[in-house]
């Protein structure tokens, strides 16, 4: 982060060089550099310091509340999350869905711990959809100020795709939120997830920024 009134001056260079520096000095290997809502001036930047594009997240966003109500494959009991007895389920089928993901995959309970620790942890906005006794999926939201809610992380366990039932806890969710007096929802996804992309589309979802990260191998 750089002062406003210091940019422009040579402060980010300094920045990154000094990080990549460290970097190098503790190993190298790959380095990420996130920048929110990037312009043509980041590009130039990145290319300078040898970064190339990698990820980018679209931040999606939609007027609630939803028109749509969710339909939920028979057989499908939706309740909310009691911590203290749903975190070992939701752990499994997280990690399950999200095997080898940067930042979701590989979550254990001191992460999850701290997730629930933060004061926007709300369990009424943590649905989760059981099939049969088990946990199939889950859509966990969180409300920001002013009016804004976001589907924070949803998934649907592998075994139970292809059912209808990702669809259903996404207007889940948004319902959830707009009865809480939220009237934007909002949520991150990887622009590379094409499937994901064209449902929040095909729900009226439209991109409000690009956030993006660029990539260099450090020897």
């Amino acid at each position: 982060m750089v002062d406003p009134e210091h940019r422009g001056i040579g402060v980010e260079v300094a920045l990154v060089e000094a990080a990549l520096e460290h970097a190098a000095e503790q190993g190298g290997g790959t380095v990420h550099f996130w920048v929110f809502r990037p312009t043509q001036i980041h590009d130039a930047l990145a290319h300078r310091m040898g970064f190339s594009r990698g990820r980018e997240l679209l931040q999606m966003r939609r007027p609630l509340p939803h028109p749509e109500a969710p339909l939920w494959p028979p057989g499908t009991v939706v309740r909310r999350f009691v911590p203290g007895k749903d975190e070992d389920a939701w752990l499994a089928v997280n990690n399950r869905a999200f095997e080898g993901h940067v930042e979701q995959g590989g979550w254990d309970r001191s992460i999850l711990a701290q997730r629930q620790s933060e004061p926007w942890f709300d369990p009424s906005g943590f649905l989760l959809a059981e099939r049969g006794g088990e946990l199939a999926g889950f859509c966990w939201t969180k409300v920001h100020p002013g009016g804004l809610g976001e589907i924070y992380v949803i998934a649907v366990d592998p075994g139970a795709q292809g059912t209808g039932l990702g669809k259903a806890l996404v207007l889940g969710g948004l319902a959830n939120l707009a009865e809480r007096g939220v009237t934007t929802g909002m949520l991150y996804v990887d622009a590379a997830n094409e499937g994901a992309v064209g449902l929040y589309r095909h729900l009226g979802f439209e991109v409000h920024h690009v956030d993006r990260a660029y990539v260099a191998e450090l020897h």
